[in-house]
């Protein structure tokens, strides 16, 4: 199904691909040739310093976008640094935290907050259940040759032209004070696309297809994703727009496509027919490796638990279930051990894989064509009446109002389907969570363990599956027995689009430009500044709090999502959740060096901190040596662009992590942003140390001030002892050193108000 290049590949101008070897005699050198491709020419133009070759970029977006679960946050941060108003468009929408089942107000108060910010500060206001953070964006803000940043993960809009990045919230924070996003210049990746896909293949299938080949080698981590070739033509705007969301689960950096009159079509229907232009690679265009996609070979495809990358097709998991689910039930021992029992190998019943519920939602998930498609198959069938269930999300009040007005949604509801708000909540285990043990095949863009709201601490455990809505209505109409929509025979599904934008001119509040200093910010009993944060020590000692041995470690693992979403915008509560699910002592182990630190700062030097460094200089060493906690996991960071994974481990005292390597650059961004020091070592150095183990790195003030891009430690064991480690801090920008000296972004934008002054 997909072909990996890896030598390098050129394109030409009829759209051919032509390896490095042949190329380099027809096209220019690789370093001049990629300026060829959309990912550099789109960029360049949104570069402070324009100069082509540069290996170093310094972006300046057009838009933003955040969600309720992230925005409170932001804006608090920039509100601290000096925010007088938003200079681009920025758009807050409210789509995580949109259910008010917990916490009391806490969740509706963040959305008077978030109205009364877009205001005073000039924003844009898109209240509950209207839209999805992305669809709104695909449907108000992308237009060929944009670039937009957000604040989740999942901001992808290359398939309408728009290179859309998903950071940490830090990094909206330096775009909302007129900073840059500061970047290495990436690799470049073509995703080729051949023939078309058969009828029952959604964009589900190919995603996982890709992210299964693409992501357990890294292939394309931190590279744009470029998609181009004869295939693109063969697939609708919505069909395209689903694989480009899941592009996030590669690990790249952002997407792009070839636009064409499909793009033009798409962007006339939505009122913004003048945001269309032709975006194709100049002839000769380098491309630092290439996937060959034929679309006519995609099979219905799921990604099994606990990962999109673990995938199958559908008929390989069928004819193959008991070797499969025992791997996953195996795993799930080794992750999870005693505190819960997994168990898949009784879904299969009969020689049938047995499901439990589905759901189709959210920004993969929830478009048109795909809720089209799922009612064609489910025309005049029935979901059953016995322990199977299906919801449906719509991504947008105007996709429902499609659905209403051309019968589609009847024809589900009538079928057994549940129809539910505009909302993200499945995705992140806020809505539809499983029974204990249930296996769930979603439509969505994750099945990370825990992401869809069990709580192994508590003893609860499920599953979560990916599939196409194509699949999942195939299921649906046959009992729930997992079956491939390749398999079953269904009418048409071309219900026609039409799209009714007065629904956001009455509800939308679009408020930029029209900034309001005098408007108050409504703040909620549960809307808290961030605590105080401390400028680098001349030395650090990290007590390790937490050590993880797993091959990943995702961000829903470092900071629950859930339930934990409604004390996003109260820094302290939201602390406590983290690693609650992994390492629930990491809480406490932190809070007990966040004490000896204070207790250090005030002049009461701990005793077991004078202990460690007996062999350091003792007591006098420990006066000008900053205490902190600190995580070591093999690769922190997959998964979700949430701030949050970093910030509560720094409001819990948190100073450093230790890594081989980051999942992904968002991740390690947001740590070096909240002033946690991001260490990694070399893949070879074995870390055999435990929590309560220490790891004393000296002169590390003097270090990040010189740039210097390793640090001498030694790792002091509890009997004492210590072993000499080396710790890597490559590549940090003159910016970033900064802040990690200040101490956070925050203390960072504080200390150049003051030499403004």
């Amino acid at each position: 199904m997909i072909q990996k290049i890896g030598e390098g590949a050129y394109l030409s101008a009829d759209g051919k691909l032509v390896s490095v070897n042949d190329g380099e005699k027809l096209y220019s050198a690789p370093e001049d040739a990629r300026e060829k491709t959309m990912s550099y020419k789109i960029m360049r133009a949104h570069c402070l310093d324009k100069k082509s070759n540069d290996n170093k970029m310094r972006i300046k977006f057009d838009a933003l976008i955040s969600h309720d679960i992230t925005y409170v946050g932001i804006i608090q941060t920039a509100r601290a640094s000096g925010l007088r108003e938003f200079p681009v468009p920025y758009a807050l929408t409210n789509c995580h935290n949109s259910l008010c089942a917990v916490g009391g107000t806490i969740n509706e108060d963040d959305h008077v907050f978030g109205l009364s910010a877009a205001k005073k500060y000039g924003g844009i206001y898109v209240p509950a259940n209207q839209a999805v953070i992305h669809q709104y964006a695909r449907e108000q803000m992308a237009g060929c040759g944009k670039m937009i940043l957000g604040s989740d993960s999942h901001t992808r809009y290359g398939a309408i032209g728009t290179m859309g990045v998903g950071e940490g919230g830090p990094e909206l924070v330096k775009q909302l004070l007129s900073q840059t996003y500061d970047v290495d210049a990436p690799k470049v990746v073509l995703v080729y696309l051949e023939n078309a896909p058969k009828k029952g293949i959604g964009p589900q299938d190919v995603a996982i297809a890709l992210v299964g080949e693409t992501f357990k080698d890294g292939y394309v981590k931190n590279c744009i994703l470029e998609f181009a070739g004869p295939g693109v033509k063969n697939l609708s705007m919505d069909f395209r727009i689903g694989i480009d969301v899941m592009t996030t689960e590669t690990t790249c950096l952002s997407s792009i496509w070839c636009t064409d009159e499909k793009t033009k079509e798409y962007l006339t229907i939505h009122g913004r027919g003048e945001d269309y232009k032709e975006i194709t690679p100049d002839d000769g265009a380098y491309y630092d490796k290439a996937l060959r996609i034929d679309l006519s070979k995609i099979e219905a495809m799921i990604a099994m638990p606990f990962h999109p990358s673990n995938a199958y097709t559908v008929h390989e998991l069928c004819e193959n279930a008991g070797d499969i689910f025992r791997e996953i039930e195996i795993k799930a021992k080794e992750q999870f051990g005693d505190k819960v029992n997994f168990s898949l190998t009784d879904k299969i019943k009969n020689g049938k894989i047995m499901i439990d519920q589905g759901v189709i939602a959210g920004c993969s998930g929830g478009m048109f064509e795909s809720i089209c498609e799922a009612a064609a198959i489910l025309d005049g069938k029935s979901t059953g009446n016995g322990y199977f269930n299906l919801s449906v999300y719509p991504s947008s009040v105007p996709i429902n109002l499609a659905l209403i007005n051309n019968g589609v949604q009847a024809k589900l509801l009538e079928a057994g389907a549940v129809f539910k708000p505009c909302f993200c909540g499945p995705c992140f285990g806020a809505g539809d969570v499983p029974s204990n043990s249930a296996l769930s095949i979603r439509h969505t863009t994750r099945n990370f363990p825990n992401r869809e709201g069990s709580k192994p601490s508590d003893g609860q455990i499920s599953g979560v599956a990916l599939m196409d809505a194509r699949s999942i209505a195939a299921t649906a109409a046959n009992g729930g027995v997992l079956t491939a929509a390749t398999d079953v025979e269904y009418g048409n599904a071309d219900f026609g689009y039409s799209f009714d934008k007065g629904v956001y001119e009455k509800r939308v509040y679009n408020g930029f430009g029209k900034a309001d200093c005098s408007e108050e910010l409504r703040l909620g009993p549960n809307i808290k500044d961030w605590p105080k944060m401390y400028p680098l020590g001349e030395n650090v000692l990290l007590k390790l709090a937490a050590v993880i041995h797993d091959d990943v470690t995702t961000t829903d693992e470092l900071i629950p999502s859930g339930e934990t979403s409604s004390y996003r915008s109260n820094p302290i509560k939201l602390s406590e959740f983290a690693l609650s699910r992994r390492v629930p002592q990491y809480v406490e182990r932190s809070k007990a060096v966040r004490d000896m630190e204070n207790m250090r700062r005030e002049g009461n030097i701990p005793e077991e901190m004078i202990k460690a460094l007996a062999d350091f200089g003792g007591e006098e060493t420990a006066r000008v040596t900053q205490l902190g906690s600190c995580v070591f996991a093999k690769k922190p960071g997959d998964g979700s662009a949430r701030e949050q994974a970093a910030s509560c481990q720094k409001v819990l005292g948190g100073l450093g992590n230790i890594c081989y390597e980051y999942a992904t650059k968002r991740y390690r961004s947001n740590c070096i942003n909240w002033g946690i020091l991001p260490f990694t070592i070399d893949k070879d150095t074995e870390f055999n140390y435990s929590d309560g183990d220490y790891v004393f790195v000296p002169n590390i003030r003097t270090i990040i001030e010189e740039a210097k891009e390793t640090a001498e430690g030694y790792v002091i064991m509890k009997d004492g002892k210590y072993n000499p480690i080396k710790l890597n801090i490559a590549g940090l920008t003159a910016d970033e050193r900064k802040i990690i000296l200040d101490g956070c972004l925050m203390n960072y934008y504080a200390e150049r108000m003051k030499e403004n002054d």
